[in-house]
């Protein structure tokens, strides 16, 4: 924070009796400095911040702040008003105004400065010392950390809600909170303190929705009186773990996620709800309430059984089957994806590079020229396609883990391997993986004697299990499996005419369903298994161009509603429609979940319509596509690629205008607030009793 408040940008005596007065006053500090280059832009930039929701935090505080095109480097003002100024905080005027600038974009310096402040203005005694403080340089000072406050500062009011100071680095702190009066009415919290939640999100991709349910949830948490919640993201890129004492000291743990918790077990013992990550976006105050419920009542999970699963463990008691089923297929489809991405955008490249006829190229090991384009595009379809080559074997081994969790990583992925052999594709990796996960379950259940335990592991179950899968799948099972596969490939190719467009009716009504949950994963599962063959069938590269482009329509016929009818929504949901267009375009359905979150009733019906229609098109077109992703950034990689774009403008505009016709028949909302997570992501939130804590 050194460089971003000095000596003249200290106001101690601030005259302004307003909040606009206020802003205007230590901006024009920023103007003099050169931080700010467009005054009035930068404050309305302010006041369309100040529209979303208050910044007055209890405690006598203001935080008047923005992301601004018109701010050339992360500034903080700050200003002592005698007489108090009305930010909308619960408890009165605010004396100690802080006015955040930060670059258009500038998301990581944004939070920074808001979450290294918030941590000081937990401390009354820091307050305390601006409140008594007589030199703006020393007020300067004291800000940025140089200077400790004097041990016998005034005391000062309640400061900024406890739950900043608890962020860490696996917490995802962001700006925007979810407001509501659930949590209001649950019981009282423990006296000594406040009440400790821990989170855990994830999600199939680990990209969107897990980060999404980690801001709503710290929202929340922050819009709660007397909460503090710190959240785990556990995306496909790993995670990191909450520290041990942290979850020690939790009164309570949420769980939203779709695929199986990673080391469940340390929150064992404690108030658990256990919901779909979905629930995590669009209700994070219910579920805070829901749980003090339960530590209310005493309700507490109990210690995993040894050789318990994580999807055994997952849940809440009583959870049905098919409920666990989702959760295993999900856990093998979330690792199975970024093989599909990776080795398909390789395998494409390849053919842009080479021409259609890479595929019967030389290996790259007995015949590579530098100088040669050819070599090129041979080496990247080679790569891509040894990649390709896991997408079975790691969809079954990770079923068999979200079952058995790590000893059914062995007979899965063999079992996978084989499903390749025998022909039996996809289909066979399904039913590997679920084969493993089971057997591996059972081989658990059986007494050991002490001694062998310890080979158990390592020894007995990867060998058992082994060969009871392998058993299976080459002699009982898999030979069904590959004849099934083989129809199912027959029945795709002979799709024509009628059959083809009411197939694309269906997966662009998936892929627009629930914007990248279960339903749209297994359109799209389906879509990238027809494609993962070394040479594969024009049908399915036709579904693959459907699913795709259905895909990209919600976020993209968002956007536009919000650029052809303004007035029906609101000052955030306005910039969530600018980030839609690039992530409509580039295939992240996802970038619709905030409309969808805040007015489903209307925003998914128009979603499925346009995904139907632009389905429908792209299969009566021919369209073909081998990438599995990419969006219009593979355009040239697709067959009819003007037709392509065709199919997607139309069914853009069909969303567009419905989702524009069912809300101004409702007229203008109020209330409905979205704001931008890390990374470009985007979340939703709803309410009218909002504060900011970031």
């Amino acid at each position: 924070m050194s460089d971003m408040i000095n000596v003249d940008l200290v106001d101690l005596d601030l005259s302004a009796d307003t909040k606009e007065a206020a802003a205007r006053a230590l901006a024009e500090r920023m103007v003099a400095l050169g931080r700010v280059t467009d005054l009035d832009g930068f404050l309305a930039d302010v006041a369309a911040r100040e529209e979303q929701m208050p910044t007055g935090l209890d405690g006598g505080i203001g935080i008047p702040h923005c992301r601004s095109e018109h701010v050339t480097e992360p500034t903080l003002a700050f200003g002592r008003s005698a007489a108090g100024i009305d930010f909308g905080a619960a408890d009165g005027p605010a004396d100690l105004i802080f006015l955040i600038a930060a670059p258009a974009g500038a998301d990581d310096a944004h939070l920074t400065i808001l979450s290294s402040l918030a941590r000081k203005l937990t401390d009354a005694e820091f307050t305390g010392a601006l409140r008594s403080v007589t030199d703006a340089a020393a007020a300067a000072a004291l800000i940025r950390g140089e200077e400790a406050p004097a041990a016998d500062a005034p005391g000062a009011a309640d400061s900024v809600a406890a739950s900043a100071a608890a962020s860490t680095d696996a917490a995802t702190v962001t700006e925007g909170a979810e407001g509501g009066d659930d949590a209001d009415d649950a019981d009282d919290r423990v006296p000594d303190g406040p009440f400790r939640i821990v989170a855990v999100t994830s999600c199939p991709t680990g990209i969107a929705h897990t980060y999404m349910a980690a801001e709503a949830l710290e929202n929340a948490g922050r819009d709660t009186e007397g909460v503090e919640v710190v959240v785990e993201t556990q995306g496909s890129a790993g995670f990191t773990r909450l520290d041990p004492a942290v979850i020690a000291a939790a009164d309570g743990v949420i769980f939203a996620h779709d695929v199986a918790v990673r080391e469940k077990d340390r929150f064992a013992g404690k108030p658990t709800v256990d919901v779909g990550v979905k629930a995590g976006i669009n209700r994070p105050a219910e579920l805070i309430a829901e749980v003090r419920e339960k530590a209310a009542r005493g309700e507490v999970t109990a210690a995993a059984r040894p050789g318990s699963t994580p999807v055994d463990r997952a849940g809440e008691p009583g959870e049905g089957y098919g409920t666990k089923l989702r959760k295993w297929l999900m856990s093998g489809v979330s690792y199975m994806v970024p093989f599909v991405a990776a080795g398909g955008l390789l395998i494409a490249l390849g053919f842009a590079i080479g021409g259609y006829q890479i595929n019967e190229a030389k290996s790259v090991t007995e015949h590579f020229d530098w100088g040669q384009v050819d070599s090129w595009g041979a080496l990247l379809f080679q790569i891509g396609a040894a990649a390709f080559g896991f997408l079975v074997p790691v969809l079954a081994g990770y079923i068999a883990y979200g079952m058995a969790d790590r000893p059914g990583l062995v007979p899965g992925f063999v079992g996978g391997a084989i499903s390749l052999t025998i022909g039996a594709g996809f289909l066979g990796g399904l039913v590997a993986g679920l084969i493993a996960g089971g057997v591996v379950l059972a081989i658990q259940r059986i007494d050991i004697p002490p001694v062998l335990r310890g080979i158990m592991p390592v020894v007995v179950i990867p060998l058992v299990s082994s060969a009871v899968v392998g058993f299976l799948m080459f002699v009982v099972i898999g030979k069904p499996i590959s004849e099934a596969q083989n129809a199912l490939t027959d029945w795709l190719n002979g799709l024509s005419g009628t059959n083809a467009v009411l197939l694309g009716i269906l997966l662009g009504l998936m892929m627009c369903f629930d914007l990248g949950g279960p339903v749209n994963k297994v359109a799209y599962t389906f879509a990238t298994a027809g494609i993962s063959v070394a040479a594969p069938s024009d049908s399915a590269m036709k579904i693959m161009a459907a699913v795709m482009a259905a895909g990209m329509v919600p976020p993209l016929g968002m956007a536009l509603a919000t650029v052809v009818r303004k007035k029906l929504f609101t000052t955030a949901e306005r910039e969530n429609g600018k980030a839609a267009w690039v992530l409509g375009a580039s295939f992240i359905s996802e970038g619709a979940i905030p409309f969808a979150a805040a007015d489903p009733l209307r925003v998914i019906p128009a979603s499925m319509a346009g995904g139907a229609v632009t389905g429908a098109l792209t299969m009566a077109f021919g369209s073909t596509l081998r990438a599995p992703h990419g969006g219009v950034w593979v355009t040239f990689l697709i067959g009819k690629p003007f037709l392509y774009l065709l199919a997607i403008a139309a069914g853009t505009a069909v969303t567009a205008g419905l989702v524009i016709l069912l809300k101004g028949l409702r007229g203008p909302v109020r209330g409905t607030e979205s704001s931008e997570a890390p990374g470009g992501a985007t979340t939703a939130t709803t309410g009218t009793k909002q504060a900011v804590a970031a």
